[in-house]
C-alpha cells in the first residue's frame, strides 16, 4: 500500500459516529450568552466576530450532557458561500467528533438555505486541528496568505455542500 492509498484508507476512518449525549442547537442572537462564555474560555477573547449584522446569521451550540462544550458561528459570504467564521470545542472533550458535528449541522443548515459551498480560514499555527480536520474531511485549499492582524499564517478551505437527496 503507498502513501496515498494509507492517507485515504486513514481519511475514511475519521469518527462519523454519533457523540453519546451530544446536542447541537441553533440559538438566536439575544440567546447568545453561552457562545461568548465559551469564546472567552477557548479562545481568551471577548470578540466572537466583528458584527453580527449578517445575513443568514448561523449560532451553533454544542452541549454534551446540557453542559455547553462547543459553539459555531457562520453567515453569508456570498450567493453560493457559506463562512463558518469562527466556532472551537473545549479542550477536555477535543477529539471526540464534535467540530465535525458542528461542521455538518452547518453545513447541512447552509444547504437546506440554498448555499452550494461551505468555507472557512483557520490559522494553521495557533489551530492545527483545523487544518487537520479540513484535510481530512476533504475541503479544498483555495488561498493561504499572511493576516497582518493576527500576524499568522492563513489557509482558506472549501468545500462543496452535498445535498441529500430524497
Amino acid at each position: 500500500m503507498n502513501f496515498s492509498d494509507q492517507f485515504h484508507t486513514d481519511i475514511a476512518i475519521i469518527r462519523r459516529e454519533p457523540v453519546h449525549g451530544l446536542e447541537i442547537e441553533e440559538l438566536s442572537v439575544d440567546n447568545m450568552d453561552p457562545i461568548f462564555r465559551l469564546n472567552e474560555t477557548i479562545f481568551g477573547e471577548e470578540r466572537v466576530i466583528n458584527t453580527f449584522d449578517r445575513p443568514d446569521l448561523l449560532l451553533l451550540l454544542a452541549t454534551l450532557d446540557d453542559e455547553p462544550i462547543g459553539f459555531k458561528v457562520g453567515y453569508r459570504e456570498n450567493r453560493f458561500v457559506f463562512y463558518s467564521a469562527k466556532g472551537g470545542v473545549l479542550t477536555d472533550v477535543r477529539r471526540r467528533g464534535i467540530a465535525i458535528a458542528l461542521m455538518d449541522a452547518m453545513m447541512e443548515k447552509a444547504g437546506a438555505m440554498g448555499y452550494s459551498r461551505f468555507a472557512f480560514d483557520t490559522f494553521p499555527n495557533l489551530h492545527p486541528g483545523m487544518t487537520v480536520l479540513g484535510i481530512r474531511d476533504g475541503f479544498r485549499l483555495m488561498k493561504a496568505d499572511y493576516n497582518t492582524t493576527y500576524r499568522e499564517y492563513r489557509l482558506r478551505f472549501e468545500k462543496r455542500i452535498e445535498r441529500a437527496t430524497g
